[in-house]
């Protein structure tokens, strides 16, 4: 399993979302460039960065998203605000490995699937769920899909990842956050990664023995130091990701 230590960005700083809400973010001081360095030093062959702004259409960290990928050292994982083809290639021409989209594929699949096709590998589709259904628009809105009947809509297309998140992880139980993202990732055809469920060493070991799940966001328990990252790197034994195979 491969881990993807974390970056959420508000006002060019490192934040957090209790609960999943947008307007009520936890800021953190660590330097997010320093922490971007340290990813890579601790030995870690992704990360990911979230655009907390972009995300709920306030403006965006575009420069400092910039400079973390020239400081990074390894390949990163862009999401939030990504919602136009023109969007998608300004982030892969400065270097992003991968996009991720989580509204667009929502309001405009078809574009989406055309997108797909055209960067193979280089898209991972978005599905953030709060009671059992898809939520968009920065965790805000609730579509019209619940998430295995999203998954599966896409299921035809060479997709880098399907990136989970359980938006009630915050306020439930981990079992039952581990157990909706474990059955998601069993019906899946590419590779899932799983967000929100990492807070102690002993997730990542759990994640690790799940055969149905490729990767996993960790970035709250970094924050917190609830966490050792090289521990947890160790632990989740990382390894190259399938990739999806169109049939």
């Amino acid at each position: 399993m491969r881990l993807y230590p974390t970056l959420q960005l508000h006002k060019g700083r490192c934040a957090l979302l209790p609960k999943g809400d947008l307007r009520d973010p936890v800021i953190h001081d660590d330097d997010p460039l320093e922490l971007a360095a340290s990813f890579a030093r601790a030995g870690a062959e992704w990360m990911h960065v979230t655009d907390l702004d972009g995300a709920a259409g306030e403006g965006n960290n575009a420069e400092l998203i910039e400079e973390i990928i020239r400081v990074a050292g390894i390949p990163v994982q862009l999401g939030g605000g990504i919602r136009s083809r023109e969007s998608v290639d300004y982030w892969l021409e400065r270097g992003v490995g991968r996009v991720v989209l989580g509204s667009w594929p929502v309001w405009e699949p078809q574009m989406v699937r055309d997108l797909v096709k055209f960067l193979p590998d280089q898209v991972v589709l978005a599905v953030d769920v709060r009671e059992g259904q898809v939520m968009i628009n920065g965790w805000r809105q609730q579509s019209a899909f619940p998430p295995d009947q999203f998954i599966s809509s896409f299921d035809d297309l060479p997709l880098a990842g399907i990136l989970v998140t359980d938006i009630d992880s915050d306020v439930g139980e981990i079992d039952a956050t581990l157990g909706l993202i474990s059955g998601l990732a069993a019906g899946a055809r590419a590779p899932v990664i799983a967000s929100g469920v990492v807070r102690h060493i002993d997730d990542v070991a759990r994640l690790a023995h799940d055969p149905n799940i490729a990767g996993a966001i960790i970035g709250r328990a970094l924050l917190q130091r609830t966490v050792d990252l090289p521990l947890a790197l160790s632990v989740a034994q990382p390894s190259a990701e399938p990739t999806a195979a169109l049939q």
